[in-house]
C-alpha cells in the first residue's frame, strides 16, 4: 500500500487507525433470497419482542456432526505471558448431533444427543418437548427450513398435537434463531476446549454442560426490531445495486 500510494508505511498505518480500517480482517455473510423473507422476519422477531400469553416460545435447532476429538499429545496449560497450547492435529472418535430447544423467556435449554439427525430423531425430540411443557400452554417453535422439519412424519405428529405452532426462519438466516447463539456458547466453553476419546464421552460432556447451564440460566435479549433489520438489508441492497451482482 505504501509503495502504491507513495506514502510511508507509518503514514498508511496512521490513516488506517484514524478511520478504524482493518484490511487484514475478512468476515463472511449471505443475504437470504427467501421470497417470504419480510414476512418471516416480522413473524419471528414479533415472537421475541411480543411473546403471546399462555404460551412458551422455544428456539429449536440441531447442532449436527459434533466431532469427538482427542489431541495427539497432551496440552500445555497456560502460564504467565503464555496462552494454553495444544497440538494442531487430532484424532477423530466419531460424531454426535445435539437437538436443543431454548426457552426465550427463561433461558433454559432442553437438549438431547442422537447419533443421527433424521425425522424420527426430531420426532423423539418433539415428544420430549411435549412432556416438558405444561399441557395448558401453547408451544411456539422457531426453527429453520431443514428437511427433517417438514416430512410427512412430522406433519402427521403436529396434526395430532395442535398446540404446537411452527415459525420458520428465512433460508440462509440462521442468525435469526436465538438457539444458534447458545450453540456458539457451548462450542466456546465446552466442545472446543475439551478432549473426548469417544462419542459417549463427548455426549456426557454436553449433558454435563446442560446441567450446569440450566442451574443458572440467563435468557438472551433480542433488541432489534423487524423494521431495523429490514432497513439494514435495504441499505445493503442499495450499496450493491450498481456492482453487477
Amino acid at each position: 500500500m505504501a509503495n502504491a500510494t507513495g506514502l510511508s508505511a507509518t503514514a498508511v498505518h496512521r490513516i488506517w487507525r484514524a478511520f478504524a480500517l482493518q484490511p487484514h480482517r475478512v468476515e463472511t455473510f449471505k443475504l437470504s433470497r427467501d421470497p417470504l423473507f419480510i414476512e418471516k422476519v416480522r413473524d419471528v422477531v414479533g415472537l421475541y419482542l411480543n411473546p403471546p400469553e399462555r404460551a412458551v416460545v422455544l428456539c429449536v435447532d440441531e447442532k449436527s456432526q459434533i466431532q469427538a476429538l482427542d489431541r495427539t499429545q497432551p496440552g500445555l496449560p497456560l502460564r504467565p505471558g503464555l496462552p494454553e497450547r495444544r497440538t494442531h492435529d487430532y484424532v477423530r472418535h466419531g460424531t454426535t448431533s445435539l437437538f436443543a430447544a431454548l426457552n426465550t423467556a427463561t433461558g433454559e435449554v432442553l437438549g438431547q444427543c442422537h447419533r443421527r439427525h433424521r425425522a424420527c430423531e426430531f420426532k423423539q425430540f418433539l415428544q420430549a418437548i411435549e412432556r416438558q411443557v405444561p399441557a395448558d400452554l401453547a408451544v411456539h417453535l422457531v426453527l429453520d427450513n431443514y428437511g427433517t422439519h417438514k416430512t410427512a412424519m412430522i406433519h402427521n405428529w403436529l396434526v395430532k398435537h395442535p398446540r404446537f405452532q411452527l415459525h420458520f426462519t428465512p433460508t440462509s438466516a440462521s442468525w435469526l434463531n436465538l438457539v444458534e447463539r447458545w450453540f456458539a456458547q457451548l462450542t466456546d466453553k465446552q466442545i472446543r476446549r475439551g478432549t473426548h476419546r469417544s462419542t459417549a464421552e463427548l455426549e456426557g460432556a454436553i449433558r454435563n454442560y446442560l446441567k450446569i447451564y440450566n442451574a443458572d440460566p440467563k435468557p438472551f435479549v433480542w433488541t432489534k426490531t423487524a423494521d431495523q433489520i429490514l432497513n439494514s438489508v435495504k441499505r445493503y441492497c442499495e450499496r450493491i445495486n450498481e456492482t453487477g451482482h
